[in-house]
């Protein structure tokens, strides 16, 4: 599926998907600090993902990792630092909310350290109730693998 506006092109495609470009993005991230680009193919075969196009050159990535019946979690949200400012996030997460795969969901979860207000335009919320959740959480693990090697 595509979606256009202006110059821009958010696309479902994998085989538009930059997957050089995305592993080096993420890698700069604080989620996904040095993932390998073997690890961000295989997240890519199991998720529906949605690349951000201008001009034709991938400029952002988000992806859904969901059953399409009653979960979908969101993560691996970026749009390129040149790009920032336009609404085009906005744009991206109005396309990835309207996605005919995720609706009707029992639950839609994320994780953010700074984008909390992007994400509450579209209905995310703190945990209702947190102290059912239970996490393993493995900070650094692609940095530790790296060195492992």
């Amino acid at each position: 599926m595509d979606w256009h506006k202006d110059n821009f092109t958010i696309s479902t495609s994998k085989d538009r998907l930059d997957i050089g470009y995305i592993q080096t993005k993420l890698s700069q991230t604080y989620w996904a600090t040095d993932i390998p680009r073997s690890v961000v193919e295989r997240s890519i075969q199991h998720s529906l993902c949605f690349g951000v196009y201008a001009d034709g050159h991938q400029i952002g990535f988000a992806r859904m990792i969901t059953d399409s019946a009653t979960f979908a979690y969101l993560c691996d949200v970026f749009i390129d630092e040149d790009f920032r400012g336009r609404g085009i996030s906005k744009w991206m997460m109005s396309v990835i909310m309207d996605h005919p795969d995720l609706q009707g969901l029992r639950r839609m979860m994320l994780g953010t350290k700074d984008a909390h207000g992007l994400y509450r335009q579209y209905g995310f919320n703190e945990l209702a109730a947190p102290d059912r959740w239970m996490e393993i959480n493995v900070p650094g693990i692609y940095t530790k693998l790296k060195t492992q090697q």
